[in-house]
């Protein structure tokens, strides 16, 4: 038990917790693609392909170029691609998205496999640091949060951004408003369908991007499936934050932290050296089943305040064809 909590107790050190904001950049730009995504109405099923391909194009481009930002470009071009196929297939072939979103995520993964073979090992230009002067020499809160790069900084900023637009807009009432109820929507003269193709493209350019970030920054470098398993944490994080971009945030700090406990377990136990490392993995299952638990439900039921702030449903037409009469 001693190692278990010696582990937990070096995760408030200050370089530990900047890491586990630094790593979790890669996941905010992705969890809040695809909370926009959901949010329209569109399931993006192809997150964990999309990222490893999107990831591979961002790091070919900056390798062969030397120039890192355009990578993220690259990577957003393949993401909003792939998206696009998604809402193309349900909006004019009436197929279904949960399907067609499986088929190109094992399209993806197998693509990024066979065309990143010749890049396997080599290094690209990273992205520089570029510590805020005056909040980065701020006791504990300036490197943990101010001593990074704009790659980290960009994904507080889009957390935020898409949190107000969502809740402090009009256009972000429009959004909710095809996601939950397009019927309604299309009577006030709001085009669901346009709206659809654009929100998904915009989500999946930020998921492109959050494979960018990961290939060019949290983990510098192509590897065969290096992205591995990320998008369907990335899923599990939208649902376990309710569809709420601030409470997805929370769930991508709270996966990295689970992520440096694994880290600090190892020393401890060196012989589960191999298993340490998917704590994570079964550990956010675990909080989803939680989250959804009906007798926590009923109990949340009592007090409105807590439920808010811990769960919320789902946007009611989500994974659903609207068809214009």
């Amino acid at each position: 038990m001693s190692g278990f909590f010696t582990a937990f107790v070096d995760m408030f050190d200050t370089a530990t917790i900047a890491s586990i904001v630094a790593g979790s950049s890669a996941l905010m730009f992705a969890t809040m693609g695809e909370t926009i995504n959901e949010k329209a109405g569109v399931i993006n099923l192809s997150v964990d392909g999309s990222m490893m391909l999107a990831a591979l194009a961002g790091f070919v481009i900056a390798f062969q170029t030397d120039i890192v930002w355009l990578g993220f470009p690259a990577a957003a071009a393949v993401g909003m691609s792939v998206a696009l196929l998604i809402a193309f297939a349900s909006i004019k072939l009436s197929l279904n998205q949960v399907a067609v979103g499986f088929v190109l995520f094992a399209l993806c993964t197998q693509l990024s496999r066979f065309l990143g073979t010749n890049f396997v090992g080599r290094r690209p230009v990273g992205v520089p640091t570029w510590e805020i002067p005056g909040l980065s020499s701020i006791p504990f809160f300036g490197p943990v949060f101010f001593d990074h790069n704009l790659v980290v900084y960009l994904s507080y900023l889009t957390v935020i951004a898409t949190f107000l637009f969502m809740y402090r807009t009009r256009k972000g009432l429009e959004l909710q408003g095809i996601g939950e109820r397009p019927e309604a929507a299309h009577s006030r003269g709001i085009p669901v369908n346009k709206l659809r193709y654009f929100y998904t493209a915009l989500g999946g350019a930020l998921i492109g991007i959050g494979g960018a970030a990961f290939s060019l920054d949290v983990k510098l470098g192509w590897s065969d499936r290096l992205t591995r398993n990320l998008g369907w944490i990335v899923l599990a994080i939208v649902i376990f934050g309710g569809w709420h971009p601030l409470r997805a945030a929370f769930g991508v700090l709270l996966f990295g932290a689970l992520q440096a406990y694994a880290i600090n377990l190892v020393p401890e136990f060196p012989s589960l050296s191999q298993v340490l490392p998917s704590i994570p993995f079964p550990a956010m299952i675990l909080a989803l089943v939680i989250v959804n638990w009906k007798r926590l439900l009923k109990w949340l039921d009592r007090y409105p305040f807590l439920r808010a702030i811990l769960r919320s449903d789902p946007p009611t037409a989500i994974g659903t064809r609207f068809k214009v009469n």
